[in-house]
């Protein structure tokens, strides 16, 4: 484990940080890089791919830097791949967000808004946007190793995921709807909260793509 690599993809979208300094903590034998070099993610042992901020601009750095197409030969390469927060929703088809916004289309799905009058079962405003901690129920993955089931974990977010495939759904929380908190397909993992802002359940999923092969 002493000489691996992991890549924190840069786009320009946030301070990359917090999620740099929890992996180096979780992985203190790793070599953490944040970079926009495509070569350098090309070379990494596995890939994670942040995301903060209005979608429209996300996909426009993101298909200005061809990163697109990088990413799609990170994920055909077999090498373990872990969306984050925004990086999960730029995976999907399509999202409703500023006016419409085609994504990367990695996973099948939309991305939808919850909408103004959000309320829950017992008829109770919510605000939007959904922040602060809520509960994962999560199906059997690597990624969950050690971590318990309705485990909590923060999320900052106006608009949530709707899988177009049910079997790829790895996670699922409520708030108002009940959305994909983690998806997953082969060796590519996503998931709508930040790990990093998410203790001891969130470093424990980082702890795990680091040991992760890719494998369901």
């Amino acid at each position: 484990m002493s000489s691996q690599q992991i890549a924190v993809i840069d786009y320009g979208m946030g301070n990359l940080h917090s999620v740099a300094s929890a992996l180096e903590h979780v992985a203190p034998e790793a070599e953490v890089l944040v970079t926009s070099d495509p070569a350098q993610v090309s070379a990494a042992d596995r890939v994670l791919f942040p995301g903060v901020g209005a979608i429209r601009d996300c996909m426009a750095e993101i298909k200005r830097l061809k990163f697109d197409e990088l990413l799609r030969e990170q994920v055909a390469s077999g090498k373990p791949v872990l969306g984050v927060c925004v990086g999960m929703q730029a995976l999907m088809d399509r999202s409703e967000e500023n006016g419409g916004v085609d994504c990367i289309g990695l996973l099948p799905g939309q991305v939808r808004y919850f909408g103004a009058d959000l309320k829950d079962a017992d008829g109770q405003r919510l605000k939007v946007p959904h922040m602060g901690w809520n509960q994962v129920h999560h199906t059997h993955h690597p990624l969950w190793a050690g971590i318990e089931q309705d485990a909590r974990f923060y999320f900052v977010h106006s608009f949530y995921v709707e899988a177009g495939n049910p079997e790829q759904v790895a996670g699922t929380c409520d708030y108002g709807t009940t959305f994909a908190a983690a998806l997953t397909q082969d060796n590519l993992f996503a998931v709508q909260f930040h790990p990093e802002k998410s203790h001891t359940a969130g470093l424990q999923l980082l702890r795990n793509f680091v040991d992760w092969n890719g494998k369901p």
